[in-house]
């Protein structure tokens, strides 16, 4: 007994709930996402590999010692040479470099955007469900009275046993439905949790409903991120066209170097002599000019442009269709709703009342009920859909909260 307790004292204190609405998804997945945090680790890379662009080379220090010999005195050699580029190479690598920290920062952005609008979706199917579940917890409890009410007739010989045995039918299937809302409910919550940063043994709660159908204002999708990347990696590609260019003359090297000499004289003497001088490498660009760089950059600096070309009407065309989405969903909702819905509801009040009076039958009762659920749930599918592809136009857009 006092293990059991133990146990669930742990289990109570160790599971912890989190609690978000709808417009809290966003920032979470912003802050908690494991993959956004590892995301983010490339833009201090290329960070660092700009720390390291647009330095010229290394000096080199040269010493050599040569001991005295017959023919040669002892000698001993210090130079020190130093490479310039002749051409604006180096401008053109720190540019290049800031270019791929700007490109590195929207790929996060993209990243973001793109995970956002996923967890979101998530979170409207999840709250959707949750308002499903409800409407059939609500249609269960009314199938159950009619199911008793008619098991009470047939035990009195005033209905048909079928009737009885018909409304309990009816009442069973509309369990296995809300079992089957409850399948669907938990894989959303798996999927959904880690997008989060929630441990799979904690729990998480969505709170609120959705919100009204209202169209959102007309947004450019040019500020959208991952067609800002496109248009930085344009730029990039021009930069590394030019840089490739510019390595068609290779550095040239410029140095001093300093030399003492110590030999000894017929007459027993030592003579020390030395000398300094500077010198001056200039590599010819005869055989080789980089040709094949340049023109593979020239390549791909033309790529980007194309991809950036089709990447926006691409663009532009999943922000068009989702809003045509979001109206004919927001139109659908709201004709079934405030239409078809309230002469169904009459209806089926009607025929409830002629079927305790016993002027209609227990078949045609339950097709209205039917109808009913359907275009209840009709509704509550077509807010959904209209949240999902506004989802998917703010994120076309580039507009995530």
């Amino acid at each position: 007994m006092l293990r059991s307790l133990f146990i669930l004292f742990v289990f109570v204190f160790t599971a912890r709930a989190a609690e978000l609405r709808l417009e809290h998804i966003a920032a979470r997945v912003r802050n908690h996402h494991p993959m956004l945090k590892a995301a983010r680790m490339a833009v201090e890379e290329a960070r660092g590999r700009q720390l390291g662009s647009g330095r010229l080379a290394n000096p080199t220090l040269e010493t050599s010692f040569q001991n005295e010999s017959r023919t040669s005195p002892r000698t001993m050699l210090f130079g020190i040479d130093q490479s310039f580029p002749v051409t604006k190479r180096l401008t053109l690598e720190k540019q290049l470099s800031s270019q791929l920290v700007t490109a590195a920062e929207l790929e996060v952005r993209d990243a973001e955007r793109r995970l956002i609008a996923q967890a979101r979706e998530y979170a409207v199917q999840l709250i959707a469900l949750q308002q499903q579940r409800i409407l059939r917890q609500q249609q269960r409890e009314l199938a159950l009275k009619l199911s008793e009410f008619a098991k009470s007739r047939a035990a009195k010989g005033e209905l048909s046993p079928l009737d009885a045995a018909q409304a309990q039918v009816d009442a069973q299937r509309l369990i296995l439905e809300a079992k089957k809302l409850e399948t669907q409910h938990t894989s959303l919550l798996g999927a959904l949790k880690p997008m989060l940063g929630i441990a799979p043994q904690d729990s998480l709660v969505l709170l609120g409903a959705l919100p009204a159908l209202v169209m959102p204002g007309l947004s450019p999708w040019q500020r959208r991120a991952d067609y800002q990347l496109a248009q930085t990696k344009i730029t990039a590609a021009q930069t590394d066209a030019e840089l490739a260019k510019s390595k068609r003359m290779q550095d040239v090297s410029a140095g001093f170097f300093a030399s003492r000499e110590n030999q000894g004289q017929p007459d027993g003497r030592r003579e020390d002599t030395g000398f300094v001088g500077f010198r001056f490498s200039i590599p010819l660009p005869f055989w080789n000019r980089n040709q094949g760089e340049i023109a593979e950059k020239a390549a791909t600096a033309e790529r980007q442009r194309l991809e950036a070309e089709a990447l926006g009407k691409q663009i532009a065309s999943e922000a068009d269709t989702a809003r045509r989405e979001m109206q004919a969903n927001a139109d659908l909702a709201r004709e079934t709703r405030d239409t078809l819905l309230p002469l169904v509801i009459e209806q089926t009040q009607k025929l409830e009342q002629a079927y305790q009076t016993g002027q209609t039958d227990l078949l045609i009762l339950l097709r209205t009920r039917d109808q009913r659920l359907q275009l209840e749930s009709a509704v509550l599918d077509a807010a959904r859909d209209f949240h999902l592809a506004r989802i998917r136009y703010e994120a076309a857009t580039g507009a995530t909260p």
